[in-house]
């Protein structure tokens, strides 16, 4: 039997109209293109390996804690405050810093002020002195725990570095003074080798000059009084006089603004600190007190302090 032909209304049904293949084709491309905007990126577009991620970021603020401009501004720093502290000409200290090397282990940023863009950093600071000078007891290499803030100057002009806790490294500072031995690089013919003709500046900067002998100081107490053998050794050297008059000086400003159970640990360890220092033997152990008593003193003030076992 012969079927009969699809009526019109059969065809409509059967096969889709214009229009519909036209939203079909829209639909498609919508789709192409969403897939083309997604996988353009590749793989890595976001990660923080990508190269124009990183060229673009801002650097770290905590590399302004370990910065040479920084380390070399707390190294001028340092010695124009022991030249300060001596009485010293200030030019004399400058060649030294320039010779002297500066080294920060652990620099760490604590914290940071948004509002003021000032980095807040610690670490543990030594500092090496130029051949032919040392401080009181013959160290020529200086270390302590700093804090320091870098943070932008008033007057827009750069960085600005402000040094807290360096007492244990500026006193002795100001006790500088020449060794007997001479360096053999200042020596006119190191190892046989004609030098008369060396730029006369740069021989200059090989050798800095020490400062001159301090003026004189006196310590935090009456001398005339002196009765131990530590009080004595102190009245009869410049450099530990030097040491117990800024001893002196910090004890009696980290008492003024002491709580009670602060003023009576700062009174206890002092005792304590006066009978080691009376029985050190040699001048040497007196200077190592007096540096270890002022990092004491500071300890406890920030109520870092911890008995000794």
């Amino acid at each position: 039997m012969v079927e009969p032909p699809p009526s019109d209304e059969d065809a409509v049904r059967q096969a889709p109209s214009t229009a519909n293949w036209i939203l079909i084709g829209a639909l498609l491309l919508i789709l192409a293109f969403g897939i083309f905007i997604a996988t353009r990126g590749g793989g890595d577009q976001d990660k923080l390996s990508n190269p124009e991620v990183s060229s673009t970021a801002a650097p770290s603020k905590d590399k302004v804690c370990a910065s040479k401009s920084t380390y070399d501004f707390i190294k001028r720093d340092l010695f124009r405050r022991a030249a300060q502290v001596r009485g010293s000409d200030q030019a004399e200290y400058d060649q030294l810093a320039a010779a002297a090397s500066l080294r920060m282990e652990n620099p760490v940023m604590e914290s940071e002020d948004s509002r003021t863009g000032a980095v807040n950093c610690s670490g543990a600071l030594s500092l090496d002195l130029p051949p032919g000078v040392a401080v009181v007891g013959g160290r020529r290499t200086l270390s302590s725990d700093v804090d320091y803030t870098v943070q932008p100057a008033a007057d827009g002009s750069g960085q600005v570095v402000l040094l807290r806790n360096a007492d244990a490294i500026v006193t002795p500072l100001a006790t500088l003074a020449r060794t007997a031995e001479t360096p053999p690089e200042t020596a006119g013919e190191p190892n046989g080798v004609d030098t008369s003709d060396d730029d006369s500046a740069a021989a200059t900067a090989a050798a800095p000059i020490p400062p001159q002998q301090p003026a004189v100081v006196r310590p935090g107490f009456d001398c005339g009084g002196a009765r131990t053998t530590g009080e004595r050794a102190v009245c009869g050297d410049g450099g530990l006089a030097a040491l117990d008059a800024n001893m002196t000086a910090q004890f009696r400003r980290a008492l003024a603004n002491a709580a009670p159970a602060e003023r009576a640990l700062l009174q206890s360890t002092g005792r304590r600190f006066i009978r080691y220092r009376d029985g050190c033997r040699d001048r040497e152990c007196i200077a190592d007190a007096y540096v270890g008593r002022m990092r004491e003193i500071r300890d406890i003030v920030d109520g870092n302090w911890q008995p000794p076992r």
